[in-house]
C-alpha cells in the first residue's frame, strides 16, 4: 500500500507517519521542513520525503504526488499563532482536498482512492443532521466561522467532500474524521459516534494518537472503510468503566 501524507511534522500528523510505517506501508511524506519529523522515522526505506508547499506546486507536480497512492491522509492544520489563524492562506485545508480530488480525477486510478481528512467537532454534517447542539451553540460555531479563518476553512473542506464527491465517484471516496480536544496520550480505548456527542462548553477529549489510530486503520482496513465511508464520524477517548 502506497499512502500520500500531508500534514505528517505535526503533533498528530507525525503519529499518523509513524504508525502507517510501523504497519510496513510505503509513504510519500508532503512537508515543507524536514527537520520537523518526527525522530527516527527519516531513514525509514518506506518513507520517501517531499520538501514542498503543496498549495504552492503546480498541478502538474501535485498529479505526480498522487499517482501510484492508494490513500491521501490530510492532517493539514493552521498553527496556533497570530499569523497562522488570520494570516495566509486562509483556505490551506480547503485548497489542498480540492486540489488532491482534481488530481486524482486527472490521473485516473484503476481503484478510487481513499481521501481521509483530519477534521474537528467544530464541523457540522450537511443537512443540520447534528441535533446534539442547541441553537445558542450553533449561533457561537456560526460566529466563529465568521471570526476565526480556520473554522471556516475546516467546513468549506468537509462540505466539499460531501458536496462534490459522489458515492459512486469512480476515482475518489472521502471520510472526514471528527476528533474533540486533541491531547497527548498513547493508543488507549476510543469510541466512534455518527454524530456529536458532547458539548461546546464541556468538550470530550481525543487522543492524538487515537485519531492516528483510526486514520491507519481507514487507510488499511477495508472492513473500517467500509463502514465509515462518505462519513464524518466522531472520535472521543473511551469512557473510563
Amino acid at each position: 500500500m502506497n499512502v500520500l501524507l500531508l500534514g505528517g511534522t505535526g503533533r498528530t500528523g507525525g503519529r499518523v507517519l509513524q504508525q502507517l510505517l510501523g504497519r510496513g506501508v510505503r509513504v510519500r511524506a508532503v512537508v515543507r521542513s524536514a527537520e520537523r519529523l518526527p525522530a527516527g522515522v527519516v531513514d525509514d526505506p518506506q518513507l520517501t520525503v517531499v520538501v514542498a508547499d503543496l498549495v504552492s506546486l503546480s498541478d502538474e507536480q501535485v498529479r505526480e504526488q498522487v499517482d501510484g497512492c492508494d490513500g491521501v491522509i490530510s492532517c493539514l492544520g493552521h498553527a496556533v499563532s497570530v499569523q497562522g489563524v488570520f494570516g495566509p492562506p486562509r483556505d490551506l485545508v480547503t485548497r489542498s482536498v480540492e486540489r488532491v480530488y482534481r488530481a486524482t480525477r486527472e490521473v485516473r486510478p484503476a481503484q478510487p482512492v481513499k481521501l481521509i481528512l483530519m477534521s474537528s467537532v467544530s464541523v457540522n454534517r450537511p443537512g443540520g443532521l447534528d441535533t446534539r447542539r442547541g441553537r445558542f451553540e450553533r449561533a457561537v460555531v456560526w460566529t466563529l466561522r465568521g471570526l476565526v479563518p480556520p473554522a471556516r476553512d475546516n467546513q468549506r473542506a468537509a462540505d466539499f467532500l460531501h458536496d462534490v464527491i459522489e458515492a459512486a465517484d469512480p476515482y475518489a471516496q472521502w471520510v472526514a474524521v471528527r476528533p474533540d480536544t486533541l491531547k497527548e496520550g498513547d493508543v488507549t480505548e476510543y469510541a466512534l459516534h455518527e454524530g456529536l456527542v458532547d458539548s461546546l462548553f464541556r468538550p470530550g477529549e481525543t487522543n492524538m494518537a487515537n485519531v492516528a489510530h483510526f486514520m491507519c486503520e481507514l487507510a488499511t482496513d477495508p472492513e473500517v472503510w467500509a463502514a465509515w465511508r462518505g462519513r464524518l464520524p466522531v472520535i472521543v477517548n473511551a469512557s473510563p468503566a
